[in-house]
């Protein structure tokens, strides 16, 4: 969840060559249209604190369950530029917090910055994107990762504390709203260690260890950073549930899917579909839904208008088992069921919902099976409800959860950016500083570090003319697409058409992109200082007094 300021954590980094924004529609690149194919080897290494590194970012999609963001790109109201280009490239379960945002329902975004250096372009989008979602309408926060920095990277608390109020300025200057939205920092923020704690009882060793490759030599503090930034993430619904996204890089998926889990793991009731008295695993629900639906619809069939129907109409689990028996479906799950079927008899097969209690107490239970209206059959540590559908009751027993002291959370969100490629091409790295460009860097010390930067030219002006630049491998270009054309699609676009024909030469290029570089330095430089008043007289802390 954290942007570091070192390594592959240091911005955003393309995918080795389709990241160009296209004019004529195609799908290999960032495009006005939102288009955000990449095509290339299949390495991918998602470390939160390392070198993190997307070669494919089509394999995220198939490896790691990423959506692509052009599948809700349409539901978003006034998408940002970098949804529109395709630098937002992929998500989690956002569809949930584009339909509050359509429907003006409460909705968050929260994202963190690791404070072990200053902030840089890189940054600038999860700045950018925590703007947008706030003048959408959202409760926005933005986190000081000071716990993680010292744990996970051994940042001096009096480094922390100088490079804390550095974000925060960077990010009031781009507009970020301190009296609608809250910034603060973990380790002076009480309820988000209190919700660390609790969330410690529901995660364990071995599982962290599997996740982020811990082993007996990771220091206990390291592990208990990654319980405050699950904490983090879940901070936003300590008020209310609601939809909540968290931008992020593709290197920080590990903790959303975590922080997915650990919201499902604390929940009072686990909601699921069942056809008998009996629970079945996800495989096996599959198999009983296939016989289920097939025995049904043969029984409709037969009965014509029921007059002479001797039959109740009641789909029984040894015909449900026989039936499997006989036309033996190639389904995951199927023996399972089939003697799960058996021993269920002649109990009938009947659709609903199933509240399972996991973690409800007594008062959460009994309010729970008052709460559920029509038919209900109630178990021990289950109830089951004929008349709701699935949304309904995965609501009913938010609802219930909530009113009896429990925290009701819905499972974050995630949008995803591409990583920057450096100036000196590779990686972004504060440690190599030639290949960033700081938000507190001079804006002259900016124009050089353009103009000496890394293109995707030809050898010669007359090749270039002759065949074409290659936008979709040129740092520069990917400045314009990112920073420097900002809302002005047909800017980039003319930029990308200009260098893919030859119209555009490299010199002319770096020069026009140094120029709008050195002017974005001096407007938020400018910016900055305006801003100090704003955070001075903001109820955050920014010095500590850990040592």
């Amino acid at each position: 969840m954290t942007r570091d300021t070192a390594g592959a954590d240091d911005g955003l980094r393309p995918d080795g060559g389709d990241d160009g924004l296209r004019p004529d529609g195609g799908d290999d690149g960032l495009r006005p249209d939102g288009g955000a194919d990449a095509t290339g080897t299949d390495e991918v290494a998602l470390d939160p604190w390392g070198a993190s590194t997307v070669a494919d970012y089509r394999s995220l999609f198939e490896e790691f369950g990423i959506a692509e963001f052009d599948d809700v790109l349409g539901e978003v109201p006034s998408p940002h530029y970098l949804m529109r280009r395709g630098v937002i490239f992929g998500h989690r379960d956002y569809r949930r917090v584009a339909e509050a945002m359509r429907h003006d329902e409460p909705f968050a975004a929260l994202s963190g910055f690791m404070p072990t250096g200053d902030p840089h372009i890189g940054h600038k989008l999860v700045f950018d994107e925590l703007v947008w979602h706030q003048r959408r309408g959202g409760d926005v926060y933005g986190l000081i990762a000071d716990l993680e920095a010292h744990a996970a990277r051994g940042v001096s608390w009096d480094e922390i504390d100088a490079h804390a109020e550095s974000y925060l300025l960077s990010l009031v200057a781009l507009g970020f709203d301190l009296d609608e939205g809250e910034v603060y920092r973990q380790s002076t923020n009480e309820a988000v260690q209190d919700l660390a704690f609790e969330l410690g009882t529901k995660a364990n060793v071995s599982e962290l260890g599997a996740i982020y490759d811990f082993d007996g030599e990771t220091e206990v503090a390291h592990m208990q950073s990654v319980l405050t930034q699950m904490a983090d993430i879940l901070y936003p619904q300590l008020d209310a549930p609601k939809p909540t996204v968290i931008p992020v890089g593709p290197d920080q998926d590990p903790h959303v899917r975590l922080a997915r889990d650990l919201a499902g793991r604390m929940r009072y009731f686990k909601v699921t579909e069942a056809y008998a008295s009996f629970e079945l695993e996800p495989d096996e629900r599959a198999v009983v839904a296939r016989v289920y639906e097939a025995l049904a619809d043969a029984d409709d069939g037969a009965s014509g208008d029921g007059a002479d129907d001797a039959d109740d109409g009641d789909v029984r689990c040894v015909e449900a088992a026989d039936w499997l028996d006989a036309e033996s479906p190639d389904m995951p799950g199927l023996w399972d069921a089939v003697e799960k079927l058996r021993a269920g008899g002649t109990e009938p097969l009947r659709p609903r919902v199933r509240f399972i209690a996991r973690n409800a107490t007594d008062e959460a239970f009994e309010a729970l099976i008052d709460a559920v209206d029509g038919e209900k059959r109630v178990y021990e540590g289950h109830v089951d409800a004929f008349d709701l559908d699935r949304a309904a009751a995965e609501e009913l027993a938010r609802e219930v959860e909530v009113a009896t002291g429990g925290y009701g959370f819905r499972p974050p969100s995630s949008i995803y950016h591409r990583f920057m490629t450096g100036l000196t091409g590779g990686q972004m790295s504060s440690s190599v500083p030639a290949s960033q460009i700081s938000l507190l860097d001079d804006p002259e010390a900016g124009y050089d570090k353009v103009t000496a930067a890394t293109t995707g030219g030809r050898e010669t002006a007359e090749k270039q003319r002759e065949l074409g630049g290659e936008p979709d491998d040129c740092p520069v270009y990917e400045m314009y697409a990112y920073l420097l054309a900002a809302g002005d699609d047909d800017f980039a676009a003319r930029v990308y058409e200009e260098c893919a024909t030859g119209e555009r030469l490299c010199g002319d290029c770096k020069e026009q992109a140094a120029e709008l570089m050195s002017a974005f330095l001096a407007e938020h430089q400018e910016k900055r200082e305006e801003a100090r008043e704003v955070v001075a007289d903001a109820d955050v802390t920014l010095e500590s007094d850990r040592r």
